[in-house]
């Protein structure tokens, strides 16, 4: 089974270096977004399992994003990835919704970890 993964970032740098990180046995790129307005139009058309999120981004940060996203469905799962590393500002993801939350700078392993948890879990639980 491969899961279907939106990646939300305002760098293109990030959203390929995402791109290129994930493993393309167990993870499928469906879409990609710029900000968190253009999450919202793309999650209703790709309806992506699993989003990395960035936080900070113009238009729709990503902590508006999450609550639209977790409104619109109960089975959506936010990995954030952000260079905002305040305690704060996590735990805001986390009850709107996140699943998890690592921070940039990240090394490939610390987001393929942290995927595998997700994806584990929505096993787990049949969310999928």
């Amino acid at each position: 089974m491969k899961f279907r993964v939106m990646v939300v970032d305002d760098s293109n740098i990030i959203r390929n270096r995402i791109g290129r990180s994930i493993s393309p046995d167990k993870f499928e790129i469906v879409a990609t977004a710029s900000n968190g307005q253009e999450a919202l139009e793309k999650f209703k058309e790709f309806q992506p399992i699993i989003v990395t999120m960035d936080l900070t981004m113009p238009h729709m940060d990503g902590l508006a994003c999450i609550q639209n996203l977790t409104a619109m469905s109960n089975n959506v799962n936010i990995l954030v990835v952000s260079a905002l590393s305040d305690k704060a500002t996590g735990i805001r993801a986390l009850q709107y919704g996140a699943r998890g939350f690592i921070c940039k700078p990240f090394t490939d392993e610390q987001l393929s970890t942290a995927l595998e948890k997700i994806a584990q879990n929505i096993l787990e639980n049949g969310s999928a």
